[in-house]
């Protein structure tokens, strides 16, 4: 037992995604500051699209918990993603909350549903929870369709939703004010994440990651942080979703399709599994290489997109976060090479 405690201990506080260092804080302040001045920078469609890119880091953020930080491989988060955006949307439809609390709301609701999901799923691992959650993501579009929900769904119609105007009389339009609103909640929720990773909470998901039997044998409640690291995920996923829901201003089942789940997988991988940079630029590829792909070929742009995540497996087999680690660890030692 004293083997297998000091094996643990000693992976645990290695993962290499927990920024740890407060001299990155500086960095990071003065990022935001940046996006934030892209408001003065960016007009109309743009701001669209780096608002969806915030909406996306968030959901991205989320899966990568589950799937880097604790193991469990999910094809459904676009369920979740689709839940986040009709909770928000029937809040501010039907029930008259203001955007800023529909938001919170949506991810309370999604994380009760992604708990109350990941409970009964504790008996899948692997594969089979995949499969599982692979039928989330199928049955929810038809979900929203059914017809005894459609006073709520609004069934294949959908919802339509207005852009928030700015507070207080701020002389920004819409688009800008929701740049800078969904730029706040993204701030706010990562540095929920990286409270919540950086603490035993977080160490204990890595742990069972790593090894879970090693993590049960050391006092660890596996069930109890494989169902939580679950609804948290979920939350995250589905407080990306309201974000979307706002900024698109429509809502219907057509538009969260099986691709979606695919997507948000893919953009997790292509980020960086285990790690909280990874989700931007996830999001970043989501947002930008379909549209990318097209360009380069409107007759088979999926064959562009195919090839262009090829290439990048091949050339970032540890995603554009561990791309940029090993060349930073290959630049500090040769700078401390005689």
């Amino acid at each position: 037992m004293p083997n297998v405690a000091h094996a643990l201990s000693a992976r645990t506080p290695k993962a290499p995604s927990i920024p740890t260092s407060r001299g990155r804080w500086p960095w990071v302040v003065l990022l935001v500051l940046l996006l934030a001045a892209l408001t003065g920078v960016l007009k109309g469609y743009q701001l669209f699209q780096g608002t969806m890119v915030l909406c996306y880091a968030i959901a991205l953020l989320g899966l990568n918990m589950l799937t880097g930080y604790n193991g469990q491989i999910s094809l459904g988060h676009g369920a979740f993603f689709a839940l986040g955006a009709y909770a928000a949307a029937i809040a501010m439809e039907h029930g008259g909350l203001p955007y800023w609390l529909a938001v919170p709301a949506a991810g309370v609701a999604c994380l009760v549903v992604g708990y109350l999901f990941g409970r009964p799923a504790l008996k899948l691992e692997g594969l089979y929870l995949a499969l599982a959650t692979f039928a989330l993501a199928v049955a929810m579009p038809q979900l929203l369709k059914y017809k005894h929900l459609e006073a709520w769904t609004g069934g294949v119609g959908g919802i339509v939703l207005m852009k928030p105007d700015a507070p207080f009389g701020l002389p920004l339009s819409q688009d800008q004010w929701l740049f800078l609103y969904a730029l706040a909640v993204t701030v706010v929720m990562f540095v929920i994440g990286h409270n919540l990773l950086s603490s035993g909470s977080g160490r204990a998901m890595r742990a069972i990651r790593d090894h879970a039997m090693a993590a049960e044998a050391m006092g660890v409640d596996n069930p109890h942080y494989k169902s939580m690291t679950f609804g948290i995920s979920a939350a995250f996923t589905g407080v990306g979703g309201a974000l979307s829901a706002i900024a698109v201003q429509f809502v219907s089942p057509d538009s969260f399709t099986l691709f979606l789940s695919i997507s948000l997988l893919v953009g997790v991988v292509v980020g960086g599994l285990g790690t909280l940079w990874g989700a931007v630029f996830g999001a970043l590829f989501i947002m930008f290489v379909p549209s990318f792909a097209e360009s380069i070929s409107k007759a088979a742009p999926w064959a562009v997109y195919g090839v262009v995540l090829i290439a990048i497996m091949f050339a970032m087999p540890g995603g554009v976060v561990g791309l940029l680690r090993s060349t930073a660890a290959r630049w500090q030692r040769r700078r401390a090479a005689p």
